[in-house]
């Protein structure tokens, strides 16, 4: 479930906005009322993203948005506020806002411009993951260009095969791989063969990682694997 941050002074219209997202949404939402404890609450949990309404008292939206910067240069922000003039516009873009909301607004649209942002941010931190070679699996450390996994002083080569097979789970960790998209990825052909091929490569990256209890490769039933790092 996604986690968002809504700083608005308006109790009724707070609160209206919270319950929609929640039911409508499936967001788990955080409401402060103004923006001295939106910023004590923001550096308390980690959040998706964040609405911040522009007039309030104490610390003004842009403000808020400004010290969060300071903290966290990704997390997305929605800069909400009856001023739609184009130099608040300009101030909630040049402060590193995401997008802009006019008030009155309907609900709905601001739940759609919450799913592209998210859609978007989720996007980009994939293809970042995608490029990544090294990979920090419990006490393992595990480096795709050398095809090696380290634990201490020991070091263990793999095989290409495997050295793909152990990346994609790596960048699927805690989320199910299918034998589908691995299979696809890897032999380019998900027939019965090489999915008897990678049963095998599997099972050698379980005995690679067996030394810390921590880390786990999972079959789930009818669908693929799953890296679990607890």
């Amino acid at each position: 479930m996604k986690k968002i941050l809504l700083v608005e002074d308006d109790p009724n219209l707070g609160l209206l906005l919270q319950d929609y997202l929640q039911l409508k949404g499936k967001f788990d939402v955080i409401l402060c009322k103004d923006g001295e404890e939106g910023l004590r609450t923001f550096t308390k949990h980690t959040f998706d993203l964040l609405i911040l309404d522009v007039m309030m008292p104490k610390k003004d939206g842009f403000t808020l948005g400004k010290d969060i910067r300071k903290i966290n240069a990704h997390v997305p922000i929605i800069f909400a506020t009856a001023k739609g003039m184009i130099e608040d516009k300009t101030m909630a873009f040049n402060l590193g806002g995401d997008d802009y909301i006019t008030k009155p607004f309907r609900i709905e649209e601001l739940l759609l411009r919450i799913n592209a942002l998210l859609k978007r941010t989720s996007n980009s931190e994939k293809h970042e993951e995608e490029k990544q070679t090294r990979f920090k699996l419990g006490h393992y450390t595990f480096d795709y260009t050398s095809q090696i996994i380290t634990i201490g002083e020991a070091q263990q080569k793999l095989s290409t095969k495997e050295a793909e097979l152990l990346r994609l789970l790596c960048i699927r960790k805690n989320e199910v791989l299918t034998r589908e998209e691995a299979l696809l990825n890897i032999w380019h052909d998900d027939n019965y063969f090489n999915g008897r091929s990678m049963d095998v490569f599997l099972s050698k990256i379980r005995k690679y990682l067996k030394d810390d209890p921590s880390v786990e490769i999972i079959n789930v039933h009818g669908r693929g694997y799953k890296l679990l790092i607890n």
